[in-house]
This record gives C-alpha cells, structure tokens and sequence, in this order.
C-alpha cells in the first residue's frame, strides 16, 4: 500500500524498494525481493509467474489488474486480489476453474492520481482541486492525514509548516490576515521557489511561477471576496489569482473569527456542500492552477470535481492487506479447496444489523460468458469502413479488452501481429477493416484475436454498425455482448443503424438491477443496502433478492 510512502524523503522513489525496506524494519529476517518494472514487461511473463504458489495483488489501475488476472489464470495460480475506494473495500480470491476471475464482471473505469503528480506536477484542473482539498485539511483538519504533511523531524526542513503552525489568536483579525498572508506567501512562493531551485522541472512540459509576493499583499484584505459580492453569479464566475487570494483569506478569517469556529480547529473535514470549505478549496485550486499554467475552473464546475474525489484512507489500506493475509493462510493450509475454505470479504463503513463492519460471503463461480476463464466469444459493433486496423487494435483490443500483445487472424490468415513480426504488417495498419487482406473485417466475420504474453485466445465476431450514440460514450465502437458456446455469425443489420441486436447491453451503460418478484406479494424484505447501518456501495451477496449480482467490480484507488 502506498501508506508506506508517506515520508517526504521517499517521493520519487519506487514502490517496491520503499515497501521492501520498510518491512524489513518490522522483521528483519524475511526474505524480500524488490523488481522497479512494469508488471506487463516481458519478464514478468508466464515463466516468472509459475515460479509463485500465490499472488497477492495490490495494484490500483485496472489495466494491470487484468493482465495480472489472465497471467494466473493461464498458470493456474491462486490471486489475492483486493482493492479500497475510500471507507470501502473488497477481498477475494480467484482460482481457475473454482471461481470467477477479476474480468468475469465488467468493471467501472476509475481515475487515480498518483501522489507525486498531485504534490509536484500537477497538469490538470482535478489535480489542483486534490491538492486544495489536501491544504484545507493541512490548515483546518486532521493535520497529518493530508498528503501536503510535513514532520518536523524529516530530513529537508518545511519551508511551509513552521508558518502553518503558527495560529493567530481568535478574534484577532490583524493577526489572523497576516496568518493568511503568511500561509499563501509559504504554499505559493516559497514552496514553489524551492522545488525550482532544486531543479524539479528542469524537464517540465511547463515550469511553475511562483505568485508574486506584492501580489499577495495588496490582495489579503476582509470583506472583498467574490462571494461576498451578492446573488449567485460568483458561483459561475471563474477567479483569476487576485480574487483568490482574497477568497482564502476571507475563509481563514470565518476560522478564526470566534472561540467557537477556533475550536474546531484539527477536526474540521471537507464537505462540498460546506459554502466555506468549498470556496476555499475552489480559490486554492485554481491559485495553484494558475502557477502551474492550468486552465482555471469557476466555483461551480470545481464543486462538481471535488464531490468525486474519493481519497485514500490508510485504516482502510491496512484493514484490506490484513484480510489478504488470512486468505494466504487458508490457501497454504490446503485444507481444502479455494472456493472451500477462502470468503469474498466486503470492508463497509457503517455496521450491518449483526454489528460487523466485514462481510463474508461465498465465493461465486466462473461465468459462463467470460472470455478469459472460458474463451467465450466477444461481440464487437463497429463501423468496418472508417475504423482502422491501428485503431481496433489500440482501442478495442488493448485498451477496452485489455490484450499486451495480440495477434490477429481472419480465418487462417494473419493481418496483425507484434514483436519480431511487426513490419510485416505494418502495412495493413492504416487500412479500414473491411479492406483487409483474407476477406476483410465485414458484419459476420469471426476474427481470432491470440496472445501468447497471456497464454489467451479469444472469438471476436464483428458486427457492422454505420453510428454511435454520442450520448452513449466517445468511443466509436461498442463491445456489445459476451457469449459462451459455438461461434455463429450474427443477424443481418439492423436497418436502423444505431440500433443494437436485442439482448446486448451497452458495456458503457448502467444496468438497473430489479428485486426478484415476490411469490406472496407481501412481506418482500428490502434488498440489505436500503437497511439502516448498511452500506449502499456494498455488493450483495448471493442470494440477496437480486437478478444479478455483480460483486466482483473491486474498486481500483489503492
């Protein structure tokens, strides 16, 4: 978990080699190797795998987590796989045969932002509003929680928290602007100052400016912050750098302005819905967004980032780890089978009505339709004649199906492949697919899609469709079915050319799950996510009253 990075002294440093050492502090005699690579790299391929007897995952985007799911599902080795969103988490184990893999449901795309970009190298406007959110914690909250935490005991001086740690007295309100001006002076000139002078963005697309200090002085005053302006205009309105300044140093001063705001001070917790909290962090994020050269956001489209962002929690980080190892546990004890001995764990928030904050559950079994533990078959729609090979393959095959490095073959010939016979085909990358060589890519046609990194093949049977929905997603393709059994060719088209065949479901949209009817008609319980103590994120287990059940969608923020 990336909790153990948390020391100013390890930013930059690879994962693997700060766990590695941090560990052996608590026991020194274990035996730990540290790799700094890329899990897809060619080393870490089928022969570094068979080497396991289990795998234990801890990786937080989903692509990795696909490919690390298919490396153990063609070697037969049991994964540990888990994963946090929050409060939230999940653990389970998948075994080949036994149970569902990580991919036999379809998983939600999530977005993470690395630490090191969010505090060093910020390039987009959710960045910035990360770091404000992380700074209106540093001044007003749980202090050492936030990210933007110094120690006073690390090896490079703060430049920043000896200032954030000199509180004005309450009440005082010459004394709590100057603490204001201090405070921005600190995380806007001084700090950025230092990473310059220690050449961090030598190699930066953009370098950062500093906001001038006079610019801070003749803009930290009370009463002229935008949103003291009247009516609801300010909300739409994007703040340039002076307004704010003055912004920040209005929400400081309602802090510090009576004993009783003072004394929440170190238990103060963003809510956007907070008018104070939430104009904060919008002037925060967008000053900061204005040193990086970051295009700035109003009040209301920061609201609309900040309510999405879900920060990591280390209690949730260690509870989740710890859940992994007692599954290793009953894995090495072979006292029986893993879809025997092992429980699918959900970590919720707030207590079920038995009082548990852990929830245990039946492990589910493979699912027929899954192409990676059952090479099923994969309906693609697409437009044949204005999609090209290089984007079927970039688009569809590695980004939506998650391929490292395919082979492609319509009936027995081949039109794409990588490695040592990738110039061979590099001809065919800028064709449409219904001009490719052995017939072509047409509706109908059964394309063989093999790859040897993952030991996996798979049946993508082509579907021609002219449009897509823009409202339905920017992709210009839609995976619209995954079937088991033998392959066929699909209907003639649709003779509305949005249309999809019936039965096929968009990937992309959100399926309404709906309570299995009740054979009396009355005294149907309610699904468990709407009982009071529940959690409405949690999946429900089998048997819950539901139609389908799609547990398996770990989120991916760990």
């Amino acid at each position: 978990n990336r909790q153990f990075l948390f020391r100013p002294h390890h930013v930059g440093m690879p994962k693997s080699v700060v766990a590695r050492e941090m560990a052996l502090k608590f026991n020194p005699d274990a035996k730990i190797v540290a790799h700094h690579g890329n899990i897809k790299d060619s080393q870490f391929g089928m022969d570094y795998f068979k080497q396991f007897s289990v795998v234990m995952n801890a990786l937080d985007n989903v692509d990795a987590r696909r490919h690390v799911n298919r490396l153990c599902v063609a070697t037969e080795k049991v994964l540990v796989e888990a994963g946090t969103t929050g409060f939230l988490g999940q653990v389970y184990v998948i075994k080949r045969g036994e149970t569902a893999c990580y991919e036999c449901f379809p998983k939600p795309t999530k977005k993470v932002y690395p630490i090191c970009t969010i505090r060093s190298t910020p390039d987009k406007p959710v960045h910035c509003i990360v770091w404000a959110k992380q700074c209106f914690q540093l001044l007003f909250g749980h202090r050492e929680a936030s990210m933007l935490f110094e120690p006073p005991d690390g090896p490079d001086p703060s430049v920043f928290m000896p200032t954030v740690n000199a509180h004005p007295a309450v009440g005082d309100h010459k004394a709590i602007l100057k603490y204001a001006r201090d405070v921005l002076v600190a995380l806007f000139n001084t700090e950025i100052r230092k990473q310059l002078a220690m050449d961090k963005y030598k190699t930066a697309r953009f370098v950062p400016q500093p906001v001038d200090e006079a610019l801070i002085d003749a803009n930290c005053t009370e009463g002229a912050a935008p949103s003291l302006a009247g009516g609801a205009s300010w909300k739409t309105q994007v703040w340039g750098a002076e307004d704010c300044i003055m912004e920040i140093c209005q929400c400081v001063l309602e802090v510090y302005a009576t004993a009783e705001a003072a004394g929440l001070l170190g238990s103060y917790e963003f809510d956007k819905d907070t008018s104070q909290a939430m104009r904060f962090v919008a002037a925060a994020s967008n000053l900061r967004s204005h040193v990086f050269g970051i295009t700035l956001q109003s009040f209301h489209d920061a609201k609309g980032v900040a309510g999405n962002i879900i920060p990591a929690i280390a209690t949730t980080n260690a509870i989740v780890a710890g859940r992994q190892v007692t599954e290793l546990f009953k894995i090495l004890s072979e006292r029986g089978t893993v879809a025997e001995v092992c429980r699918y764990t959900d970590c919720v928030r707030y207590k079920t009505r038995r009082g548990l904050l852990l929830q245990a559950a039946k492990l589910e079994c493979p699912v027929a339709t899954c192409f990676v533990c059952n090479q099923a078959i994969v309906d693609v729609a697409i437009n044949t004649a204005t999609t090209t090979l290089q984007e079927f393959v970039d688009q569809v095959l590695k980004r939506r199906l998650g391929f490292n490095e395919p082979t492609v073959m319509i009936g027995d010939g081949e039109v794409y492949a990588e490695g040592q016979d990738a110039e061979d085909f590099s001809s065919n990358l800028p064709r449409h697919l219904k001009d490719l060589p052995s017939g072509g890519m047409r509706h109908g046609t059964m394309v063989s899609v093999d790859d040897f990194s993952q030991d996996m093949e798979v049946q993508v049977c082509i579907h021609h469709e002219e449009t897509f929905d823009p409202e339905k997603g920017a992709e210009n393709f839609r995976v619209v079915n995954r079937r088991a059994g033998t392959a066929s060719a699909p209907p003639p088209p649709p003779a509305q050319s949005d249309a999809v065949p019936p039965g096929n479901g968009d990937d992309d949209e959100v399926e309404e799950i709906e309570p299995m009817p009740s054979s009396s008609g009355q005294g149907q319980k309610r699904p468990r996510s709407e009982e009071k103590g529940a959690d409405a994120a949690a999946p429900m287990p089998p048997g819950g009253g539901l139609t389908k059940a799609p547990r398996y969608s770990a989120p991916d923020s760990s």
